[in-house]
């Protein structure tokens, strides 16, 4: 088990503070958090997020998170992606990282990743 990454927006990772815990409308939708490796989640970013500012990267260990992750290629895109099953607890998340939309719209992968 290693780092996963989940895009969410400032406001929403403080609310999450604020409550204790964090979950995505996903969550609620899809029965589960929606999130990237490091190698895919630029593209991620570039399809569903393009040109919004105010995003964060939740760098999530998943060794400490209390729900199931699954690794499905639910889009058959030849390629999984990790999902978590159940609400983030915070004591999971050991990296927040500020992830900047760039002038024409699309996002880079920060150094810190």
């Amino acid at each position: 088990m290693g780092k996963i990454l989940h895009i969410t927006s400032v406001s929403d990772w403080k609310k999450a503070q604020a409550e204790g815990v964090y979950t995505a409308p996903s969550l609620k939708k899809d029965g589960f958090i929606h999130c990237s490796l490091g190698e895919q989640v630029v593209e991620v970013a570039n399809y569903n997020f393009k040109g919004k500012q105010g995003l964060v990267l939740l760098v999530i260990d998943e060794s400490k998170l209390d729900h199931l992750v699954k690794y499905e290629d639910l889009y058959n895109l030849n390629e999984d992606y990790p999902h978590i099953y159940g609400p983030l607890n915070l004591d999971a998340v050991v990296g927040v990282v500020d992830f900047p939309v760039q002038n024409d719209g699309t996002f880079l992968l920060p150094v810190q990743i």
